[in-house]
């Protein structure tokens, strides 16, 4: 374990946003016209909940162009998370839209249910997808959109190789389906197939976190969103199958980069 001391945790931030804005021309015009990654995140109460938001907003306030639609799955957006946002504030600007969407009583899971009994997030992901869509006359059409969960952890470098995405974008994840790295197979740039061992006969078998979708092309697919009612798995391919009609059609990134 390494530990460093700074003076101000802003101070290091500032420090290396100064260093990313030398690497990519050094102005502060420059940084404005990297594409807007909308990273879509749902949260609920627990525990562990501030510590994690803690984690995932330090991480999104360095990678730069962000604006975090952050969903609570609560009847109101709690104090904790309202505080929280305005809190991180004091370490770094983080645009950020604050919603709430309610999980129906019968798709909650027990405290002690395995997390993969009920579909989680679906009805949060879907309010960040709403209100992206009912802002469409504001929204960087060039921009992508992004789901990140609250419990993962996150590469620097995968934000900037996905802000390109023209389409559909994939690249590989660690720790997850029963593999250290769970992969697109990819052939100049393209998908042919995918490294798996669950349920490999998804039509896409990848994670939440292994794909981002141009805003442009979401908004051209209205019927694209997630749905409580589809099998264990399957949230990742329903969506995609939305918004392309086969896996040539995606881009596939090498990166080892997501856990």
């Amino acid at each position: 374990m390494i530990v460093t001391i700074c003076s101000h945790p802003l101070d290091w931030i500032q420090s290396y946003q100064t260093n990313q804005a030398l690497k990519t021309g050094g102005s502060d015009r420059s940084l404005s016209s990297l594409a807007t990654i909308y990273v879509i995140t749902p949260t609920y109460d627990r525990f562990v909940q501030k510590a994690e938001l803690i984690r995932l907003s330090h991480t999104l306030i360095l990678a730069q162009n962000i604006h975090w639609i952050l969903v609570e799955d609560s009847p109101q957006k709690t104090q904790l998370v309202t505080q929280f946002l305005k809190h991180i504030q004091n370490y770094g600007h983080l645009k950020y839209t604050h919603l709430n969407a309610l999980t129906p009583s019968e798709y909650k899971m027990k405290t002690t249910d395995p997390n993969w009994l009920k579909p989680r997030g679906v009805l949060q992901r879907n309010a960040g997808i709403d209100w992206i869509r009912e802002n469409a006359h504001i929204v960087d059409k060039k921009g992508v959109v992004y789901f990140a969960d609250d419990d993962n952890t996150y590469d620097l470098k995968i934000f900037d190789e996905m802000r390109d995405t023209s389409g559909v974008s994939v690249w590989p994840v660690g720790l997850v389906g029963g593999l250290l790295v769970e992969r697109p197979i990819v052939t100049n740039g393209r998908v042919k197939s995918w490294n798996t061992m669950w349920k490999k006969e998804r039509p896409f078998p990848i994670d939440m976190s292994g794909f981002a979708v141009n805003t442009q092309l979401l908004l051209d697919k209205p019927n694209a969103k997630f749905s409580l009612r589809v099998s264990r798995g399957y949230q990742e391919s329903f969506f995609i199958q939305k918004l392309v009609d086969s896996m040539d059609e995606l881009l596939g990134f090498r990166l080892l980069t997501v856990l």
